[in-house]
């Protein structure tokens, strides 16, 4: 019998599991942290042995085969020592998408993959598909092969699940946009991680789609130096697009056959607002096309979507300020987003653990719309040396409570208290997730 080695025990470790243990093999989960209740239920429930606080070397390195959790670094210690032994280490997605025959359908992207992978899900939902929503977002998706039988996976794949994927194929492959992320995991160099986002692409063949962002400056430029197998559908706001989708004045148009049966839409109607919600769209919408959505069920359910918490989400209007929970965004660019969408003077709620952040890009906006800066983080002498200049008010905190406190003093009537971070949480949460909750609990005890 096959040994199946889980590296980490989350949602991704704990589904990948249960699928192996179903299909037959022996399996053993191993987690060098401590595993959550719900999910040591769930694996003693269907008889798997597992490990917490330690990775017992004789019991993982006699492995047919490692799924390792996309939170575990490849620099790690035992997977350094499993790669010695030539002891395959694969992503969950890779080993999930050996038991389905269903259509895939991928995102990924720097920001924007989260929004445009829930509103994909929700048009193919409204349009009565037999479709389920997993990856890096809802539930694993090894877990959802396991339990269910669907037509299609809607999929988030992170650059960490991508790194662990050889052969699977994704039949409809976005890509939203890409910007120096995750730079501490690719040696510091933006091109290992460009070539991570790529590997979306890499087993497509002609019947399979493509969709990306036209006005990105790195994806343009890598277009130049790869070939593609699968069809191509760009998007843009900047420029007409034969075959795609794109912006004039106010109306997007999605078409996926030259001009013929173009889709029609106001940006008015979106459901959500702003520059980065009108490319989301337009990759949902072009997604959406491809498996036959009629265009009548994509533009109600464009307009009828309901954003995700964490992401831009408004939480209460107290004293005549909003407070805006963005604590999704853990990078620049994504906070570049929030910021320009601001339409009143703010108060910036930012920091935690810094991923190589380069936050000139931000400096303008900045300037435009922030009022004052409440640093929300253990180190934040990065932050206070890139905006003192520009902001004459900066404040140190440690708790989302503290930091919701010091910014509603800093407020006015008619500003806006916007938390997006710019960092990962980790140094004082356990995850954005987390960081968001506590954010809200705070705004609601003011």
């Amino acid at each position: 019998m096959k040994r199946i080695v889980v590296l980490g025990a989350g949602e991704s470790g704990t589904g990948t599991a249960v699928l192996a243990k179903k299909k037959g093999f022996e399996v053993f989960v191993s987690d060098r942290g401590n595993i959550k209740d719900k999910y040591k239920k769930v694996l003693s429930h269907n008889g798997i042995a597992y490990e917490e606080g330690k990775h017992t070397s004789r019991k993982v390195l006699n492995a047919d085969e490692v799924v390792k959790s996309p939170g575990i670094p490849d620099k790690s210690e035992m997977i350094l020592e499993l790669r010695k032994k030539r002891i395959p280490v694969i992503s969950e997605i890779e080993f999930a998408a050996r038991y389905t025959n269903a259509k895939l359908i991928g995102i990924t992207g720097t920001n924007g993959k989260t929004t445009t992978t829930s509103w994909i899900y929700h048009i193919l939902k409204n349009a009565g598909y037999k479709v389920a929503l997993g990856g890096n977002v809802g539930k694993s998706f090894a877990m959802l092969v396991a339990k269910g039988n669907y037509d299609y996976y809607v999929l988030e794949l992170s650059s960490f699940q991508l790194d662990g994927m050889f052969r699977t194929r994704i039949n409809i492959a976005i890509l939203t946009n890409i910007t120096p992320d995750h730079l501490d995991r690719y040696d510091y160099k933006v091109q290992n991680y460009i070539n991570s986002k790529f590997r979306i692409t890499q087993n497509q063949t002609k019947e399979d789609a493509f969709i990306y962002c036209a006005d990105d400056k790195i994806i343009r430029k890598e277009l130049t130096k790869r070939k593609f197998k699968s069809q191509l559908f760009p998007f843009s706001i900047e420029k007409k697009i034969k075959r795609g989708a794109y912006l004039i004045k106010d109306k997007i148009k999605i078409h996926i056959n030259q001009h013929k049966n173009q889709l029609h839409m106001f940006v008015e109607e979106l459901a959500l607002q702003g520059r980065h919600n009108i490319y989301n769209s337009m990759a949902a919408g072009i997604a959406s096309r491809l498996v036959d959505v009629r265009k009548s069920v994509i533009r109600e359910s464009l307009s009828d979507f309901q954003n995700i918490e964490h992401r831009l989400e408004f939480v209460s209007r107290v004293h005549g300020v909003d407070y805006i929970n963005d604590s999704k965004a853990t990078n620049v660019n994504s906070t570049w987003y929030a910021l320009e969408s601001m339409a009143n003077p703010t108060v910036w709620i930012v920091g935690g653990v810094d991923k190589g952040n380069d936050y000139n890009m931000l400096k303008d906006l900045v300037r435009q719309k922030v009022k004052a800066i409440v640093c929300l983080g253990v180190d934040n002498k990065k932050i206070i040396k890139a905006f003192s200049k520009m902001v004459d008010v900066i404040v140190e905190t440690r708790s989302a409570e503290e930091a919701v406190r010091a910014s509603s003093r800093l407020a006015s009537k008619g500003d806006t208290i916007l938390l997006s971070p710019c960092c990962a949480s980790f140094d004082l949460f356990d995850n954005y997730e987390q960081r968001g909750r506590m954010f809200k609990q705070a705004v609601r005890s003011l």
